[in-house]
């Protein structure tokens, strides 16, 4: 599969931020399945996306951004549906 859709997911469900605490790798991820699920596509496994982010220039141990739109929405309620 292509990995030109990373760059799509980075563009359209973050936002840069310097935030003093980091998206963790496992919400970036669980974010990009989320954005993956809303547009019809099959998400990379965690270890290929980890692989991919940092041949983006991504640190998924570091990523300072903030998410947003409706993958974000999306994550949300499914990470915490208590809060729904």
């Amino acid at each position: 599969m292509p990995t030109s859709h990373i760059a799509r997911f980075l563009q359209e469900a973050t936002v840069p931020d310097d935030a003093e605490l980091p998206l963790g790798p496992d919400c970036l991820y669980g974010l990009y399945t989320s954005w993956c699920m809303l547009h019809q596509i099959s998400p990379l496994d965690d270890l290929q996306f980890r692989d991919i982010l940092q041949q983006h220039g991504v640190n998924p141990e570091n990523f300072r951004r903030r998410i947003t739109g409706p993958a974000a929405t999306d994550y949300i309620l499914a990470s915490y549906p208590a809060a729904i």
